[in-house]
């Protein structure tokens, strides 16, 4: 008998934190803020997709489309205009390639804006265009 007992009241505890321990029916977590960007050389380069907005870092997840040689450069700025990181690909010659990293934006709130650039095979910058955070 003692042993059904410690059993049921095990079962119990056991059930009860799992309850306890449970998000809300319906609770979600907030989405963290997305822009597209588009930039693109005017001689058939472009490099496109989504910017995802972190606490401290940008997401990036998009193409490269190279004519030529090219790259993607992407800089994360914070409110006062610090550069507070950097990313970008080694240098792509005719061919689509994916866009997928992180852009370190390492103070409270994350970045304020990115930069993103169409450079030459030289890293020297073509075309620029700037994404500021939603």
């Amino acid at each position: 008998m003692k042993t059904h007992l410690a059993a049921a009241v095990g079962s119990l505890v056991l059930t009860a934190g799992t309850l306890l321990g449970a998000p809300a029916a319906g609770a979600q977590t907030a989405a963290y803020p997305i822009s597209p960007f588009y930039v693109d050389d005017g001689q058939g380069s472009y490099a496109h997709g989504t910017l995802t907005w972190y606490n401290r870092s940008v997401g990036v997840d998009g193409t490269l489309r190279a004519v030529d040689c090219r790259r993607a450069w992407f800089g994360a700025y914070g409110a006062s205009g610090k550069e507070l990181g950097t990313r970008s690909t080694g240098t792509k010659c005719n061919t689509t390639y994916p866009l997928k990293t992180g852009i370190p934006a390492d103070v409270p709130g994350g970045a304020t804006y990115v930069i993103v650039c169409i450079d030459d095979e030289y890293a020297q910058p073509i075309k620029c265009v700037q994404v500021d955070r939603p």
